[in-house]
């Protein structure tokens, strides 16, 4: 199915609306993460702490990293093309922000928490009936997001692919890199969206130093990817940018409650790859250990 390789296309009406940001950060002295509530508490900036980068694009409230689930088609449209039921985080496609319902930052505890009303991405009201809550916590040069949507609308019909999350960087890293049953793969994605298997269920976006932005979704090996040019800005608030997102496939029932968590590294190939391994290692164990 066609999902998020339009996202990162630039309309007038888009641009035309923008709020004003309002950042909050953690920052651990090794890594610092930041999210607007202006647009859901969305992450759209991650950096290590001392050369304050951001690796991540949030040009729009369709970027970020984010939540974003897929349902059936709802007579909706998109800038003129007919879409699907599409709650998402940050808002929707004419960048009017969703709702935030409930915002925390405790720096003292390391720990940000929000609660979220998204709205239709195509349609632009607010999906009272997909509420969104995210946890982040830092630890090392490891940013942990645990993600939440409580569904209590009416069955979608079919199961869909499902971004976990869905995660936009900066265009100037353009290496996609992932490992496939033992083996380094290097890839530059092209436009529309590509499909892959990570054997090891992350990805990186890296540059030609093998340094860049590592995303782990643990149990979620598919993933999805492009990278799109446009005016070819790059940046933070940059036109083009790099898109990847691991997959799930599922429909969204009454009453369904989904969790899952995503871990975000920024340095070379092998800092990343030791990292998520020992990650993988432990929630394999905490998946053991649960009676």
């Amino acid at each position: 199915m066609k999902m998020r390789q339009w996202m990162g296309m630039v309309s007038l009406a888009a641009v035309a609306f923008r709020v004003q940001a309002e950042w909050e950060y953690l920052d651990n002295g090794v890594v610092r993460i930041g999210v607007d509530r202006s647009r859901g508490a969305c992450v759209g900036y991650f950096a290590e702490s001392t050369t304050r980068r951001n690796l991540l694009n949030h040009f729009d409230t369709g970027r970020f990293i984010q939540q974003s689930y897929y349902g059936d088609p709802d007579g909706s449209d998109w800038d003129g093309k007919p879409w699907r039921y599409n709650p998402v985080q940050g808002g929707s496609w004419k960048n009017k922000p969703s709702k935030l319902l409930e915002f925390k930052n405790d720096p003292k505890a390391g720990i940000i928490t929000a609660k979220i009303m998204p709205r239709s991405w195509s349609g632009g009201a607010l999906c009272p009936e997909a509420i969104m809550e995210e946890t982040i916590r830092l630890d090392g040069a490891v940013a942990h997001i645990h993600f939440k949507l409580t569904y209590t609308g009416e069955d979608q019909t079919d199961a869909r692919h499902q971004e976990m999350p869905a995660v936009f960087v900066d265009y100037a890293l353009s290496n996609l890199v992932f490992m496939e049953e033992g083996a380094v793969v290097r890839r530059v994605p092209g436009w529309p969206n590509e499909y892959g298997k990570a054997s090891e269920q992350w990805t990186a976006y890296l540059d030609a130093n093998d340094w860049g932005i590592g995303i782990l979704t643990p149990g979620t090996p598919e993933f999805t990817s492009y990278r799109y040019k446009g005016s070819g800005e790059a940046g933070p608030e940059g036109v083009a940018c790099s898109y990847v997102a691991p997959v799930r496939t599922l429909k969204l029932t009454q009453g369904l409650v989904l969790e899952h968590d995503v871990y975000l590294t920024i340095g070379t190939l092998e800092e990343i790859r030791e990292r998520f391994s020992k990650l993988r290692k432990k929630e394999t164990k905490a998946q053991t250990l649960k009676p």
